[in-house]
């Protein structure tokens, strides 16, 4: 059965628990960080030292490679963007599955096929650890602020296990099943946030050019039924012109085609999903994949639909 706790107190943590932590981008700089303040020793690796050395200066300890860093640790975290990127960091020549030991639980805070999860999840269970599939959502604030919501798929011993460090990262923590079941569950969310993100850009798109104060209709819209993430955290950051990355087009994109794959795999269609994805694409090719997700908007804005 799914565990379903919002706005609950954080456990307390075990201090021992010493956690590898294997990505700083935007948002796992700030988990990691999160980690450290509640006294956790995190050992840290990225593929570009200089994204750590904030970590680092809060007291983590550098590993030379994903490997080195699990062979130090209780717990192993990682929060890489790409399918590429999870499988060098999993399954690599120095990646966490070649170290990892019985005991270990591993876990996948990242985005990425349900089927990897399952590997994953084989692989560590052969050595005798543990895995989840973790993926999260919130974006940048929702890290900074440990806000996040966790999606929880895996073994339930280790979810039970771990959750105290959960505890210490987000608000809504459900453990949804069995391996994979947390990227699936990513998937619903990442469908719903992608239409909703499109569907307010041009929302806003249209207000501007009925020659509507965009911020007095944002302040109507925000309290009634149209409200939503997007509307009270992205839709400030288009109208400030605002289009640097909590969440970024490229990883975006990524995350649509793994719906669009896993639903056909279900036997399924979801043309919203498709045409979500040919705006964005769209957004990627006029140069602008590095981008805030908001920055469809500039696809109305520049005139480049």
């Amino acid at each position: 059965m799914a565990e379903h706790v919002t706005e609950s107190s954080p456990q307390t943590a075990d201090r021992t628990l010493r956690v590898a932590w294997i990505g700083a981008g935007i948002m796992g700089a700030s988990m990691a960080g999160h980690l450290l303040r509640a006294g956790h020793p995190v050992i840290i690796h990225t593929r570009t030292r200089a994204k750590a050395e904030p970590l680092i200066a809060l007291g983590a300890t550098w590993a030379a490679s994903a490997a080195a860093a699990t062979a130090a640790s209780d717990v192993v975290c990682t929060n890489v963007a790409m399918p590429a990127e999870v499988e060098e960091v999993y399954f690599g020549a120095s990646g966490v599955l070649g170290a990892a030991r019985a005991g270990q639980v591993l876990i996948d805070f990242g985005t990425s096929r349900p089927s990897t999860a399952r590997r994953i999840a084989d692989a560590a269970e052969a050595r005798g650890a543990k895995s989840l599939d973790a993926p999260v959502s919130g974006g940048d604030i929702g890290a900074r602020n440990a806000t996040l919501s966790i999606m929880v798929g895996g073994d339930a011993d280790a979810f039970a296990r771990v959750r105290p460090l959960f505890d210490l990262l987000g608000k809504t923590i459900v453990h949804q099943g069995a391996a994979g079941a947390g990227q699936r569950t990513k998937i619903v969310n990442q469908v719903l946030v992608a239409a909703n993100t499109l569907g307010m850009c041009e929302a806003m798109h249209f207000a501007t050019e009925a020659g509507l104060d965009p911020h007095a209709v944002l302040a109507s819209v925000g309290g009634g039924a149209a409200a939503s993430w997007s509307i009270s955290v992205l839709a400030p950051r288009v109208l400030n012109g605002d289009f640097e990355p909590g969440f970024i087009v490229e990883h975006l994109v990524k995350d649509l085609q793994i719906a669009r794959e896993e639903a056909a795999e279900l036997g399924h269609e979801l043309p919203l999903v498709d045409l979500c994805l040919a705006r964005y694409e769209r957004l990627i090719a006029a140069g602008f994949g590095r981008k805030g997700t908001q920055g469809v908007y500039l696809l109305y804005r520049d005139r480049l639909a």
